[in-house]
């Protein structure tokens, strides 16, 4: 329950703001894109700031026929690097608001 003389209305506000601005938050990590690399840069990653992988670049110096084990300790790293980024970007853009939440 609420306690009484709570302004209904203002409360009402602060939630339709609160919601608009995790939307705009939430299409501005749509928007964004990070990237993680790693080989000294011979694996680069793209992901969307939701996550989703967009792009996947491997320098040519990265491709040993007889080591693809390393080229996929790479990949992985690059990805997760990325990801990382994202979820740190995420947490800048979402963590404000949520913690006005309560949360």
């Amino acid at each position: 329950m609420l306690p009484e003389g709570t302004d209904m209305s203002g409360l009402l506000a602060q939630a339709q703001a609160m919601q608009s601005q995790m939307m705009q938050a939430q299409e501005e990590l749509a928007e964004a894109t990070v990237e993680g690399t790693a080989g000294g840069g011979l694996v680069t990653a793209t992901m969307s700031g939701t996550g989703e992988l967009l792009s996947l670049a491997i320098s040519p110096e990265a491709c040993d026929p007889a080591d693809t084990e390393s080229l996929a300790d790479m990949v992985v790293a690059a990805v997760r690097d990325a990801s990382n980024k994202g979820q740190a970007l995420a947490a800048a853009k979402m963590g404000p608001l949520a913690g006005g939440l309560g949360f």
